[in-house]
Parts: structure tokens; C-alpha cells; sequence
């Protein structure tokens, strides 16, 4: 008798959804999505019970009309695709990143001064990692050459690197910003290389002058923005408390108008209060006309009064569902819609995203500070307790080494029995230490939420491949928006 006659089957690690009258499993290991047929359907049901012999269930699929050959290809199918397994359950953990992996981004800040005082400021509020005390305030031109030096030399043969530019508010040093620009083209250029970039911002600085730069030297734009004036003035505020809606809001319908060569993004910040995802949704997309919108709740201590409660989190996901539903009815008829939630988790998915870690920082990202000081992203920028090198030494490999086995999704142990983990893989590094006081900790208050949302998305991409598999290709090659 073979090894395979006598050996026992059990239920491999999946997710089971149902989406436009169809079966499918995510499967965890690959991250990957199949369609069931009823034969595996069946088999699956069965196995549900408890685990089963080779022998045993080729006869009991034998016996229900299946010819012997095509039930023992089922069952090796499933049994090399790890949808049924055999033997001891143990995670899979997935590889180490190269000590080399090369760069693909750098966020630059230009500056860590800003002219808002916004309550719930990570850089500045009441959870700052950052310490800026005794440092430049804004980045000069010898750093910025210097920065872009660094991306190009340590990004190896990618023919294409990114540049964000950040703050503070990223407009208070546009001067320096041109001269990036101008500079960065140059020497990419001569490497026969391109640099895209991209820039956030606060939009109480944006003149005619700048959009126009903008728009010429096709830069991306996201504005924070959270919503009509009455959200909005809650808490981004100038330092008197004066509300920022009145400002920024022409200036953003002359930038939405006149930036002609790349989509204009919003991104939200949801705070207690200022959780009506509907209608922050709707005025950003159809009053002001951004292309997209994405959502994020703050990220602070439980304590702070404009932290959202469990209950304000649940409220915040059935509205998300409530947009889910108008997405997916917008890619049923081939539209896109503006929910760039949705679209981001859609596009990981299509591609068959399998994260090591939560994101790309110290990675394929590195944030650069106006001193020069290296950091894992922009959102630990100057602050010393997380600094990784400096721009003239380059990257400090034992710190960066030790950022990314505690951020490794096979040290976070919370998470290895966890579905979600291919496209979550613990949550922020930056939410974490917030948190828990540790980069590499799972972010364990939102894992429910997660799953919930993940759920979603996924019947999203069924839906959509059963009935409008076309559509599944404008994601090929998106990047989640930053």
C-alpha cells in the first residue's frame, strides 16, 4: 500500500466566502482566491467533519460517480494547492527579505513645520514619537541632493523610484521642492531612469504658480481633508483655532480643475466626531470632484478624547459597507468609483499579495528627515528612538535589521493563526508603538475589524470575476494610495 493510499486528509488553512451565487477560498498560505466546483465543494463539506483517509475518500467519491482517476487528480490537486493537508499544522513562515532589497521609494520632509495646529497631529500631537529639538527645521539643497544620490545608488536596476515629498506641510519649502525636482530628473535621466512623484499636503498654500508646477512636472496630490466645515473644523485647525475649510476649499476646487496630468486624491483622517463616512465621501468626491477618498482612523492612545471608541469603529465599518456596495455596483457596470478603500484591497488581491510585513518601510521605503537623520518612513521621521542611519552614512543594517524581524509577520505570533494576516501581516509599524510601545507588535484592537473588511472585499472580487472579470484588470499594477 502507498504513502498516499493511507495517508490522512484534513482542512488546509482558508478562508470560505460566497459571492454572485459562487464558492471560493482564500487560501492563506498562497494568498491567492479560488473558485470551487462542486466536486471540491463537496470534498471540502465532508472534510469539515473531521479529517479522512486517501483510500476512504476516493471510495466515497467513487461511489458518488466520479471516475477513479478524475477523484485521485481532485484529491492530489487539492492536497499540492494546500487546500487539504496531511501530517502536523504548522505556519508556513515566509522568507526573510534580502539584507540588500533594494529601494523603491523615498519620502523626503521638506520641512517639520506646519501652518495647522491639528489636534490629532502624530508629529506634533499629544503621541508624537518625533523630536525635533535642536534640529534644522526645514531639509536645504545639499540634503535633498544628497537624499536623491541615496535612492538612486541604493535602488539597484529599477528603471523607475518614487519620490514623496512630506512635512509638516510639505508647501512651506516649495522653493526646495522645484529644485528636487529639477534635480532629481536630471540624474535619473542620465541613467537612463525615471523618478515619479507625489506629495501631500495640507492645501492652505497651493497658488496658481504651484498647481501649475504641479500639473507640468506630473506630480501626484493628496490632500488631508476631513470632510464639509463642519467635520472638517473640528480638529484641523491654525494654531488660533480658526478652522481651515475656508481656505483650502477654493484652492482645492483650482487644483482639482487646473492639475491636469494626474488624479487628485483626499485622504481623511476619522476621529471621534468626525466619523460620517458617507457624507465626508460624498462631499469630497461630488461636491469638490476628488478622484478618489481614502479613510483612516486616527492614530492615538485609546485615552485621547478624539480617539474612536469600539462602538464609533462599528459605525465607521457599516458605512464603509454601505460604499463597498456602491463600489461594487460601479464595477459591475465597468465604472471605477472613488472609494480607494475597496480599490486598494481589490488590487492587493488580484496581485496575490503575501506580506512579510505591514508595509514597505525600511524596506523598499526610507523617510529621510530636513537633517538628514534616516528613518523606517515618514512617520517616524526625527524622532532619535527610531533613527536608522544617516543620509551620508547610509542605512545603519543592525537597525534595520532588528525594526524588521520584529515587524515580521513570523514574529508576531498573535497573527499566525489568523486568515487575514497575507494582506494585514500585523497592522501600522507606526499605530503599534503608539500603542503598545513596540514597532513589531500585532495591532490587536482592529483584528476583528479586519477581518470584517477583508471579508467584504473579497466577496467584492468574487462578484466581480464572476461577472465582470475584465474589470479586475485595471488593478494589475495599482499601488495602494498613499
Amino acid at each position: 500500500m502507498t504513502a498516499t493510499a493511507t495517508r490522512a486528509y484534513r482542512l488546509g488553512e482558508f478562508h470560505s466566502f460566497d459571492a454572485a451565487n459562487r464558492r471560493f477560498i482564500y487560501l492563506v498560505p498562497a494568498g491567492a482566491v479560488f473558485e470551487l466546483d462542486d466536486a471540491a465543494a463537496k470534498l471540502i463539506e465532508r472534510l469539515s467533519a473531521g479529517e479522512a483517509a486517501h483510500e476512504e475518500l476516493m471510495d466515497e467519491l467513487v461511489s458518488s460517480g466520479y471516475r477513479y482517476d478524475d477523484a485521485d487528480e481532485l484529491l492530489r490537486e487539492l492536497y499540492h494547492s494546500h487546500v487539504i493537508v496531511s501530517g502536523e499544522s504548522v505556519m508556513e513562515p515566509l522568507a526573510n527579505p534580502p539584507a540588500d532589497f533594494p529601494l523603491q521609494s523615498l519620502v523626503m520632509n521638506l520641512t517639520n513645520q506646519c501652518n495647522l495646529s491639528c489636534t490629532y497631529c502624530y508629529e506634533f500631537g499629544e503621541d508624537k514619537v518625533a523630536t525635533p529639538e535642536g534640529k534644522p527645521k526645514f531639509m536645504d539643497i545639499e540634503t535633498a541632493k544628497a537624499s536623491v544620490d541615496f535612492l538612486l545608488s541604493q535602488s539597484a536596476n529599477r528603471k523607475s523610484v518614487h519620490i514623496t515629498f512630506f512635512g509638516g506641510e510639505t508647501l512651506m519649502n516649495f522653493p526646495l521642492l522645484k529644485s528636487v525636482v529639477a534635480y532629481a530628473n536630471e540624474q535619473a535621466a542620465a541613467q537612463g531612469r525615471s523618478i515619479d512623484f507625489s506629495l501631500t499636503t495640507n492645501a492652505t498654500l497651493l497658488t496658481p504658480a504651484i498647481i501649475a508646477f504641479l500639473s507640468e512636472n506630473h506630480i501626484g496630490v493628496t490632500v488631508s481633508m476631513d470632510g464639509p466645515p463642519d467635520l472638517h473644523d473640528k480638529l484641523r485647525v491654525f494654531a488660533n483655532g480658526r478652522g481651515s475649510y475656508d481656505i483650502i476649499e477654493p484652492r482645492v476646487r483650482a487644483l482639482i480643475a487646473n492639475h491636469r496630468t494626474r488624479p487628485i486624491t483626499a485622504r481623511v483622517t476619522l476621529t471621534s466626531g468626525v466619523t460620517d463616512v458617507s457624507r465626508i465621501y460624498r462631499h469630497l468626491k461630488h461636491d469638490l470632484g476628488f478622484h478618489e477618498i481614502g479613510f483612516a482612523p486616527v492614530t492615538t492612545s485609546p485615552d485621547r478624547l478624539y480617539s474612536i471608541n469600539e462602538k464609533g469603529m462599528d459605525g465607521v465599518l457599516e458605512q464603509f459597507h454601505v460604499l463597498a456596495d456602491e463600489w461594487l455596483q460601479f464595477a459591475l457596470r465597468g465604472e471605477m468609483h472613488g472609494f480607494s478603500n475597496v480599490s486598494d484591497t481589490i488590487a492587493e488581491l488580484i496581485q496575490g499579495v503575501n506580506k512579510s510585513h505591514p508595509c514597505g518601510a525600511a524596506l523598499g521605503l526610507i523617510g529621510v528627515g530636513p537633517s538628514g537623520d534616516l528613518a523606517p518612513c515618514h512617520r517616524f521621521v526625527d524622532s532619535d528612538t527610531h533613527s536608522m542611519g544617516h543620509i551620508s552614512t547610509g542605512i545603519d543594517r543592525e537597525k534595520q535589521s532588528d525594526f524588521l524581524t520584529r515587524g515580521h509577520i513570523n514574529s508576531k505570533y498573535d497573527c499566525h493563526t489568523c486568515w487575514a494576516r497575507p494582506l494585514c501581516a500585523g497592522g501600522c509599524h507606526h499605530e503599534a508603538f503608539v500603542r503598545y510601545g513596540d514597532t513589531g507588535h500585532a495591532n490587536l484592537h482592529y483584528c476583528d475589524w479586519i477581518r470584517d473588511w477583508t471579508d467584504t472585499c473579497l466577496r467584492i472580487y468574487g462578484a466581480i470575476s464572476a461577472q465582470n472579470p475584465v474589470f479586475l484588470e485595471k488593478f494589475a499594477e495599482r499601488k495602494a494610495l498613499s
